[in-house]
C-alpha cells in the first residue's frame, strides 16, 4: 500500500513538473520572441535598463523551466540530489519572495518616491534614438490607460524643456496633437491609474499569490516526502 502510495506521488510530481516546465518553455520562447522583434519593450526606468519586459518574461521563464526540470527529472529517477535541489530553489524563490515583499510593506512611501522620480527622469529619454522601447512603452500605457505623464501631463514639459506632450496624452488623437497648447490632454498622471488599478484588482492578485503559494509548498512537501522515503529504503521503488 505505501509502496503504491509513493509510486501515485511519483508519477503526479512529475506530471506537475512536466507542465510546469512546458510552461517554461513557452514563457522563455515569449521573452526571447519580444526581444527580438520589439527590442527593449517596456523599459520605463532609466537607472534600470535591463528591466523590460521581454527580459522580465525571460527571467521568469527560465527560473521556472529549471525548477520544473530538477523536479520532473528527479521524480521520475527517484533521484535524492535532484529533489534537495528541487527543495533548496523553491525554499529560495519563497524567501526572496517573502523579503522582497516585507521590505515592499516597510518601505512603500519610499518605493512610490523613488519610483515615481525614476520614471520622470526617463521621460527626457522618449525622444531619444537609443530608446525606442521606452516611447513605445509609454505610447501604448498613455493611450490604453487614457493618462499622461507619471503625476500629470506637466511631466512632460519638464523632461521635454517645452510645452509639448506626446500625441498619445491628447484626448481626441491626431498626428502632432501634442503640440498644439489649446488640445485637452489625460490629466490624470499613469502612476496614480496603476495605483489605483492595483488597488481595484487586490483580491484578485492576492488570491494569484496564493495559490502560487499553496503551489510551492505543495512541491515543497512533495518532494521532501519522495526524498525521506527513498533514502529510508535505499533503492528505487518498482514503477
Amino acid at each position: 500500500m505505501a509502496r503504491g502510495c509513493l509510486c501515485c506521488l511519483k508519477y503526479m510530481m512529475f506530471l506537475f513538473n512536466l507542465v510546469f516546465w512546458l510552461c517554461g518553455c513557452g514563457l522563455l520562447g515569449v521573452g526571447i520572441w519580444l526581444s527580438v522583434s520589439q527590442g527593449s519593450f517596456a523599459t520605463f526606468s532609466p537607472s534600470f535598463p535591463s528591466l523590460s519586459a521581454a527580459n522580465l518574461v525571460i527571467a521568469v521563464g527560465a527560473i521556472v523551466m529549471v525548477t520544473g526540470f530538477l523536479g520532473c527529472l528527479g521524480a521520475i529517477k527517484e533521484n535524492k540530489c535532484l529533489l534537495l535541489s528541487f527543495f533548496i530553489v523553491l525554499l529560495i524563490i519563497l524567501l526572496v519572495e517573502l523579503i522582497l515583499l516585507i521590505l515592499f510593506f516597510v518601505y512603500t512611501e519610499k518605493v512610490s518616491e523613488n519610483a515615481q522620480k525614476d520614471l520622470k527622469d526617463g521621460l527626457a529619454l522618449y525622444n531619444t534614438d537609443n530608446n525606442v522601447g521606452l516611447k513605445n512603452a509609454w505610447n501604448i500605457i498613455q493611450a490604453e490607460w487614457k493618462c499622461c505623464g507619471v503625476t500629470g501631463y506637466t511631466d512632460w514639459h519638464e523632461a521635454l524643456k517645452e510645452k509639448v506632450v506626446p500625441d498619445r496624452c491628447c484626448q481626441e488623437h491626431y498626428k502632432e496633437c501634442g503640440r498644439n497648447s489649446t488640445n485637452m490632454f489625460w490629466t490624470r498622471g499613469c502612476y496614480e491609474k496603476v495605483e489605483e488599478w492595483l488597488d481595484d484588482n487586490k483580491h484578485l492578485l492576492g488570491t494569484i499569490g496564493m495559490c502560487i503559494l499553496v503551489v510551492q509548498l505543495l512541491g515543497m512537501a512533495f518532494s521532501m516526502t519522495l526524498f525521506q522515503q527513498i533514502h529510508r529504503s535505499g533503492k528505487k521503488y518498482d514503477a
